[in-house]
């Protein structure tokens, strides 16, 4: 059975580049590079001293606010602030608590006191909650939750108090780099195309279709409700499918991820099947026509 096969020799790869490369708050800057040498700025995170020069001490991305500079290093575990968003997993059950996976340097933790009951009660946690606690979430379960409180060791305290947040159902798990994520207001989004995305502020990316969580329903459930046994349709898999390759395929270019660029680099690959944007030729294409159209809406 014949079959379609690309080879492509070395001399015609395609290296793609950091975008924005004009834009110096948006270049990497390599370990010992110089960063300014101009007097009057202090040094931040991810920067260091020498011979009155401020230089990287990470691979990164510069970020100035007033007079304070400091390198975002692109690569590397995910540190939280309080209010951000995020998409976990949970990795252990344990007296009271669950332990989450949220690409940080230690493993978070949800307090059984820090997670609605199913029903909406508000009351204190007893034995018989505790019993229950692998019903409500078990290991190998993901959740969306919020950043309660950040420990001085670096441990994360999660909540889930809010009906947004709770355990996730059908859908992708993509995971880029926490650096790419925006901070945004909201980091939930119903995208026009017919999908739902969380971006957490921890690199992890939930793609879903959009569910209606509408009605006397949405409460009782305490955000531990999940739909399995509904079957996705093909569009909605296809729609899920190509959201997640513009993902990838933006974040490889080193591009900020937030809805308004997700939603543009989905427009800009309709013109292609969602196999090819797999290609580095067809990434580099959707990439530039959605830069391309961000500084026009930034202009």
């Amino acid at each position: 059975m014949a079959s379609n096969v690309t080879i492509r020799i070395a001399a015609d790869r395609v290296d793609i580049p950091l975008l924005n490369v004009e834009d110096k708050n948006q270049r990497l800057f390599t370990p010992g590079e110089v960063v300014t040498n101009q007097q009057g700025f202090m040094r931040g995170h991810g920067t260091y001293m020498e011979d009155e020069h401020i230089k990287s001490s990470v691979a990164g991305v510069m970020v100035q606010v007033n007079k304070l500079i400091t390198v975002k290093a692109l690569k590397g575990r995910y540190v939280g602030e309080v209010g951000d968003v995020v998409v976990a997993r949970v990795t252990e059950v344990q007296e009271k608590r669950w332990k989450v996976d949220t690409n940080s340097r230690l493993d978070s933790v949800l307090l059984l006191s820090s997670v609605n009951l199913p029903g909406g009660e508000l009351r204190r946690r007893g034995a018989e909650d505790e019993k229950q606690m692998r019903k409500y979430l078990q290991e190998g379960d993901l959740i969306s939750a919020e950043i309660q409180n950040v420990h001085s060791d670096g441990v994360l305290s999660l909540h889930t108090r809010s009906l947004k947040y709770g355990k996730l159902s059908q859908g992708i798990l993509v995971k880029v780099f926490p650096a790419l994520i925006r901070r945004r207001k909201t980091h939930f989004h119903n995208l026009p195309c017919g999908a739902s995305i969380i971006l957490g502020n921890n690199g992890f990316i939930w793609i879903a279709p959009i569910l209606n969580t509408e009605g006397e329903d949405a409460g009782h459930s305490g955000g531990f409700t999940q739909n399995l046994e509904d079957v996705v349709p093909k569009e909605d898999r296809e729609t899920i499918a190509r959201l997640k390759n513009c993902i990838l395929g933006l974040a490889h270019c080193k591009m900020m991820l937030f809805d308004t660029s997700i939603m543009f680099a989905y427009e800009e690959s309709m013109k292609y099947d969602v196999l090819e944007l797999l290609h580095p030729e067809v990434i580099a294409d959707v990439a530039f026509l959605t830069q391309h159209r961000l500084h026009v809406l930034n202009q």
